[in-house]
């Protein structure tokens, strides 16, 4: 991506992001707008969707975010990665897309009014989706399908446990574990089982009610996006040879879920059963996978709310609230 700026290049609406902190502290600035590598596509951005990678970015939380994004203030001033859009121009090594293409995946810096993506990394947008479903889709889908496939290796009739199944990666997972063959049980809040239940899960756990660790080896797989409980309990649940894989845990400046993660893999070490501990990756064979899935009707986004680009603070703040249901989205055009 190039941003060297001439007299006579346009300028663009973005969220600049050049200090460690709260939503609050962000600022929009008119910039440069970016022109495409060859082989990289021009998005004129139409809506984002906001994921807890942002808000680890924004705030520089846990510590290790900042051995690779910047000690003591970000080196990227740019935050974002989920996008919808059309494409404005593409460079000279793209010859599956165009200009005019409705588009989505991955681009960072994507909270702006235009932002440039790798070819393998961006997708057309099925025709049944809305530029904000599919904003919706690319790290929750993508996160959900790797564990559930890659690191999991779901078969048909096993069952599946979503902790944390009314969140962006949860309602994904619940929706890919069915398709999958899986029998699902989703744990929620009160407040989404309905919904939970209409995505397809045969069994929903409201945890204010009850404690889905007390049902002892009735599990092959647990995906976990809240890293509430101890290793032992998730041990007891899971069957003897069943997998717990790991896509969240709890905040902290030092470690966060980093420290979850550990725990795992160090109290599963010596266990028939395994602890799966990964970061979702961009690969292509997996981006087509979840778009074939969309496109299809197999799996749908649920989205929470939609906020304008002048309330991306609003929706940032929303995110750290938990209290989201699917994915909180900004239109970045009306």
């Amino acid at each position: 991506m190039h941003t060297n700026q001439t007299d006579h290049e346009p300028n663009m609406r973005a969220v600049a992001h050049e200090h460690y902190g709260r939503a609050r502290e962000l600022t929009f600035k008119d910039i440069v707008r970016p022109t495409c590598g060859p082989d990289e596509v021009l998005v004129a951005v139409r809506s984002v969707s906001v994921n807890p990678y942002d808000w680890h970015n924004m705030t520089g939380t846990p510590l290790p975010v900042r051995l690779s994004g910047g000690l003591t203030r970000p080196k990227a001033s740019r935050l974002g990665v989920d996008v919808s859009g059309v494409v404005e121009n593409v460079g000279e090594n793209v010859s599956r897309l165009k200009s005019g293409d409705k588009v989505f995946g991955f681009a960072d810096g994507c909270f702006a009014e235009f932002v440039c993506a790798k070819q393998n990394e961006i997708m057309k947008i099925p025709d049944s989706l809305s530029f904000d479903q599919a904003a919706a889709a690319p790290v929750a889908a993508l996160t959900a399908l790797q564990g559930l496939v890659n690191n999991a290796d779901v078969q048909p009739n096993q069952h599946i446990l979503i902790n944390g199944a009314s969140g962006g990666v949860g309602t994904f997972a619940v929706q890919i574990a069915k398709a999958l063959g899986a029998e699902v049980t989703g744990v929620c809040g009160p407040t989404n089982v309905d919904m939970v239940k209409g995505l397809g899960a045969d069994h929903v756990i409201d945890y204010s009610k009850a404690d889905f660790t007390r049902n002892r080896s009735s599990y092959d797989v647990i995906l976990d996006n809240v890293g509430n409980k101890r290793m032992s309990q998730y041990k007891k649940c899971l069957k003897p040879t069943g997998r717990y894989v790991v896509v969240g845990g709890q905040k902290g400046f030092f470690l966060g879920p980093v420290a979850h993660m550990l725990k795992a893999l160090l109290s599963f070490k010596f266990s028939k059963q395994q602890a799966m501990v990964f970061m979702a990756t961009r690969t292509l064979k997996d981006i087509e996978k979840f778009t074939e899935m969309l496109a299809s009707g197999a799996i749908e986004p649920v989205i929470d709310s939609v906020y304008s680009f002048s309330e991306i603070r609003d929706a940032i703040d929303h995110l750290e609230s938990g209290r989201a249901r699917g994915k909180i989205i900004v239109s970045v055009v009306d």
